[in-house]
């Protein structure tokens, strides 16, 4: 029981990545809220799968910075306090550059990179009063090796790190602890979709390009941030971890 006595809150927690970590966390004795943007069967089945005595589904787009303090102050009434955020929610914007319109370039930098501060800020004074407290970005590859025709999801994932660092160093003596994850490719549904997409010799070569030859798992994501949420975590601060099965790392084959 890792997160015993820890509450979290998970922001896009309906599938993939969110939904991991959410089971994951609660199976470790975490009380978890999980932001969806809407309520669906599917939030409706994690909060079955978890149990309703330890999880709460908060429906809040994370966008408005009303509903986020709304989303916060929920979790901390339901469950007394806040020991975890996990931010999580995100979208792929892919355009040529000299395509990118300007509401595609703004909405990439709202999802991906102010809103997770939105979650950040609203949870901060909690965090600081307790003297305690563990924010968990979900970041990407992306933000450390550029992929050609990826503009400009690069750039908020670049800035999504660097807020992790300026937190976690402005807030260190305080006992709060800022940490990204920086997934590759893993097999969630949006990677699902994409990969049907393609034939069967150019999936094949997808997985080939990975060193360890196949495609990561949502689940092996959730154990990193389960280890950056608990207190076995507790000198690792202002870091990212790349989970990509060593793929950045290669030069060429």
């Amino acid at each position: 029981m890792r997160l015993a006595n820890k509450v979290a809150l998970i922001t896009g927690a309906a599938q993939g990545i969110g939904a991991a970590t959410a089971k994951l966390f609660a199976a470790q004795g975490a009380k978890v809220a999980i932001n969806v943007r809407r309520r669906d069967a599917r939030a409706e089945a994690l909060r079955d799968e978890i149990g309703v005595d330890n999880v709460l589904i908060v429906e809040a787009d994370i966008a408005d910075r009303a509903a986020v303090q709304q989303m916060v102050d929920q979790t901390i009434d339901r469950f007394g306090k806040l020991d975890v955020l996990v931010n999580n929610a995100g979208i792929n914007v892919f355009n040529d550059p000299l395509l990118l319109t300007d509401d595609e370039w703004e909405r990439c930098f709202a999802v991906d990179l102010k809103d997770a501060w939105h979650c950040c800020q609203a949870v901060l004074p909690s965090m600081l009063a307790n003297g305690a407290g563990s924010i968990v970005n979900i970041a990407s590859v992306h933000g450390h090796k550029i992929i050609p025709n990826a503009f400009p999801y690069p750039v908020a994932k670049h800035g999504l790190i660097g807020l992790t660092r300026a937190l976690g160093i402005q807030y260190a003596a305080q006992g709060l602890r800022v940490n990204s994850i920086s997934p590759g490719l893993i097999l969630t549904p949006l990677a699902e979709d994409w990969l049907a997409t393609l034939t069967a010799e150019e999936k094949q070569r997808q997985m080939d390009l990975l060193p360890c030859k196949r495609i990561g798992e949502p689940e092996e994501v959730a154990y990193t941030a389960l280890f950056l949420a608990s207190d076995e975590a507790r000198f690792i601060n202002a870091t990212d971890i790349l989970i990509d099965g060593g793929r950045s790392q290669l030069y060429h084959e």
